[in-house]
This record gives C-alpha cells, structure tokens and sequence, in this order.
C-alpha cells in the first residue's frame, strides 16, 4: 500500500512508514489538480495545512482509506464527502498543544509590552521609552473563549504568572475548572465585559464563524487585548481593525487569518498589532511529535492494528447513510439550537424517535445531535465518531427511546436537554424532499426552519408584537427570512421564531429587548440549509 506524505514533516515520518512496510511518495506542496490525478494510486494521505483535499478531489480516491491531518483542525478537509466515501480522517490532536499555549502566552506578552513595535522602532534608529508604554500582566483578568487541551494548557501558564483567569466553556466540569484555578462564566457576554485580556481557543465551524464581531467588541473592556492563535475567520478582521482604530481593543495578537497568508490585510498596517504566519505548532519538537504521531496512526490504521484520534464514521453502507442523511443534518441542527437557547453546561440529552425514523439504525443521528451541542465549544471538534466518547468524558448522561405512535406525522424526533438549573425540549420532523421543520419548542406549537441567524422571542400574547419587531428590523434595513408565531393560550406568553436574511447588530437586538412584553431574546446562529432527499 502507498502513502503520500503531501506536506512538509519531519523525516522520522517517512522513516516510520517504511519500517511498517509501506511504499512512501513524498510530494510536498502538490498542486490540487496534480493531488486528483493522483489520489487513485494512494491509501493513506498524510497532510498539514498546506494542501486541501475537497470533494472534486476525492472524486478519484478508488483505493483511499485514510486521511490524517498532522495536526489538529481539519478544515482543509471535506470530512462529509470522506465519510460518504467512507475514508477515515484522523488528526493529531495532542502533539502540538504545548507549543500552541506557548504561542498564546508569547503573542500576550508581545500585545502587552508592545516588543514587535518597539523593536522595529529601535532598528530605525530611535530610542522613543515612553511611546511604548506597557501592560504588566498580574493580576490582570484573562478570559480564555474554549477550554480544550491548548485552553487548559494557557490556563495553568496564565495563573502562574498570577492572572486571574476566566472562561466560558458550556461543558468544562466544575472539577476542572477548579482544578486550574478557573472561574467559569455561563454566557460570552459575561467573560467579554469583565476580561482585561482575551485568547480564543475553539475551532473554526459554522456556529463559531464570526464568533467574534463589532457586537462583541461592544460588550468588552476599554483598552481590552485581543489574542487570536485559533483559526483565521472566528474574529471578524474588519470589525476588530474598526475596534482598534477607535481604541476600544488597545492591541491584537494574531497568528491566524481569515486568507492565509493575508493580502491587502488592513490589520497588518496598524501599529498596534502583532502577527505571526500561523507559528503555533511552528516548534521542533511540535512538528517531530505531530510527523511521528501521523506517521504511526496511518500506518496502524491501514495495517489492521486500530485506529487513534478519528474525526468521522466509515460508512459501511451507502444506502443506509443515504436513507438517514437527512436526519443527520437536522439533529445536528437541532443540539445546535437547544444549545443556543439553553445557554449553559448540558447535564442529561433524551431523544426519542417515533414513527418510520424509530424503525431504523439511529446511532448516526443520535450522535449527529450530540455534535450539535459539544461542536460549538470543544477546542478539539466533535463529530459522529468522537461525539459518544466526548459526552461521556463531559459527565453528561444519554438516552434514548423509540416509539410507534407519532400522531399526523411520519417521523418525529424530539430532544429534551437538562442543564443544573433549567431544561429545554423541541421536536422536529422531516416532510418529502427533505423539508425539515421543527413543530415543537417547550410546549409551544410552531414551524420553525432551522437556518441561518435566528431569532427566539418569548414576550406576552399581545397586538402589536409582531409589528413592533418587523418595524425594528425595516429600520435597521434587515429583511425579515421567515416568521413563526406559537402561544399556549390567549394571553400568556407567545413564542416568535424569526429567520433573518443577514447578522443583526446590538443596538437592534436591546431594541427588541426594550419592547414591551418582551421577556427573554435569543440570537441563533446557524448555517443555511440544503434539503436532502
């Protein structure tokens, strides 16, 4: 069997590769059109950031069994399509966490004490001490966004330089947290406004895109420090450059971009930044340990002996998965949501399945939903092969019923999910051609389509409701998608759904807030929805 080695790795892993008896190519930097040529011949694919392996790409992998991403996120892959075609995709989620937490800790100090630009002023000549007045860090508040193995890792670094160190985590345990000294916040919002600096570490998804936007900025300290070693693409670039140039963030520390590497990036022109080419797995031991780690996954993997660190599910049968797809993208959708209006740790999921879905092998939609609610938030990704094993290790208690009886429809699934001090629970089905709707929220009846940004407002059964909001969203130029209105009885309180055509900012969301009735507001955040039939 032949691997490719399609990056730049260290040679202990072609060297392992060998002894396993396996026949290697090495062919760093090849050209996407050169990598579909050529994908036929190889069963295992070894790759870091440099190379993307897409759908059109993996047309022609006949004889591909494994991908591995040396390293930890997988965005350069199309782990669906692998799935379909039932490649495995591994990564390598521990070798680089040191050195990722070093990075951050560095890029904190670099914002702080402002050395990038004090240097560069020292090479011109000069000598300007108090143009480049710092920050001492102790005793300072840190708000770490992710509390995965490099969010821990800068944890522990963080309070042995005596920071007060806080983050907002929805499923770290209180043991954790206690272990490393941390105080947990229950929403963003909370960490946002009372941290003096800020690192994020969570992956690139649909829900965490833009996680980062001129609302959060809103909420944050003056002279707040922003610290972005995670993905490109979770701080919006043009709103933190806006924050900067009005002095709400005093300084950026950045070492990934939305487009790598960054052109025409105004971000790079401000003073008060610091960047790094995505350094933060950029070490020796890093890059010997992720080779050596790819190399021995791979090598196990297509020689029958296990594998380690999988990010998605072989599909056995093609039919099967075909049949249930649907039902996987909407479970998913469907954690996602409860999760957004929840807004805190999940504690115990029920699911139950009625009708012709409880006839078949729900173990892929069950654990599609339990990647719903852990993906948001789990530094490390969550997917259909990790998501039973990261509920486990998260304390959070599973099960799951089926039924016959679904009243006037076909399929039903309905997820109830409990946290210490609340709970929430929806149905959904799915209609021909792969309409999916949610038909129920907390005893409220209701078809909801679960795209795009959303938002949940519960205020009292009163005229004016929905106009008041339509007028808001006219005034702040926003097209109203779609709109659902439920009440459990005239009078009390009424549950609106409204489907938004694009991001809606703080001023109008406090102005529907304000709005008389109005008892809560939640902003959701999806990504737009293609049925599948």
């Amino acid at each position: 069997m032949k691997v490719l080695i399609a990056d730049s790795l260290a040679k202990e892993c072609e060297d392992i590769l060998l002894k396993a008896g396996l026949e290697v190519a090495k062919r760093p930097g090849i050209s996407q059109e050169e990598l579909a040529k050529e994908i036929k011949d190889y069963a295992g694919i070894i790759l870091r950031s440099g190379v993307k392996i897409t759908e059109q790409v993996l047309a022609g992998a006949d004889r591909l069994k494994v991908i591995c991403r040396a390293g930890i996120g997988v965005d350069n892959v199309d782990v669906e399509e692998a799935t379909k075609r039932g490649i495995i995709v591994m990564n390598t989620p521990e070798a680089n966490a040191i050195s990722a937490a070093e990075h951050t800790i560095g890029l904190l100090f670099a914002a702080a004490r402002k050395i990038s630009q004090a240097h560069k002023s020292l090479q011109r000549g000069e000598w300007k001490r108090d143009k480049f007045m710092g920050l001492q860090v102790m005793g300072k508040t840190l708000g770490i966004i992710g509390l995965g193995r490099v969010g821990r890792l800068v944890a522990k670094r963080a309070v042995a330089l005596e920071m007060k160190v806080m983050a907002f985590d929805p499923f770290v345990s209180p043991e954790i947290a206690a272990k490393y000294n941390i105080k947990c916040t229950n929403t963003l919002e909370e960490l946002l406004r009372q941290s003096d600096f800020i690192t994020i570490h969570v992956p690139l998804n649909a829900s965490t895109r833009n996680l980062i936007t001129k609302r959060e900025f809103a909420l944050m300290k003056p002279g707040v420090i922003l610290v972005n070693d995670a993905r490109g693409g979770i701080v919006n670039e043009k709103d933190l450059y806006d924050a900067i140039v009005s002095g709400k963030v005093a300084g950026a520390a950045m070492d990934v971009f939305e487009v790598e590497p960054p052109k025409d990036n105004k971000l790079l022109e401000l003073e008060q930044v610091v960047a790094t080419p995505h350094l933060g797995a950029q070490t020796v031991e890093a890059q010997k340990a992720v080779a050596l780690e790819a190399a021995e996954q791979i090598a196990d993997s297509l020689l029958g002996r296990g594998i380690r660190n999988a990010l998605n599910l072989p599909v056995v049968n093609p039919e099967e998965f075909a049949q249930l797809r649907p039902f996987i993208n909407f479970a998913e959708r469907m954690g996602t949501f409860l999760m957004q209006i929840i807004g805190c740790g999940v504690r115990t999921v029920t699911l139950i399945y009625a009708g012709e879905i409880a006839k078949k092998n729900t173990k892929l939609v069950t654990d599609s939903f339990l990647v719903g609610i852990l993906k948001p938030c789990i530094e490390e990704g969550a997917n259909l092969v990790s998501a039973s094993a990261l509920t486990m290790e998260k304390g959070i208690e599973v099960s799951v019923t089926t039924s016959a009886q679904c009243g006037d429809f076909t399929n039903l699934i309905t997820a109830k999910v409990k946290t210490d001090t609340t709970e929430s629970t929806v149905t959904g089905t799915i209609f021909n051609k792969g309409d999916a709707r949610l038909v129920f929220i907390d005893g409220y009846t209701i078809e909801a389509v679960l795209e795009g940004v959303m938002l949940a407002i519960y205020a009292k059964d009163r005229p004016g409701l929905i106009g008041n909001v339509g007028t808001i969203m006219g005034n702040e130029d926003i097209n109203i998608a779609r709109m659902a209105f439920g009440r459990k009885r005239a009078g009390g309180t009424a549950l609106l759904i409204v489907n938004l055509d694009c991001p809606i900012s703080l001023n109008a969301l406090e102005a529907i807030e304000k709005l008389e009735g109005v008892e809560a507001v939640r902003l959701i955040q999806l990504p737009l929805y293609c049925p599948l039939a």
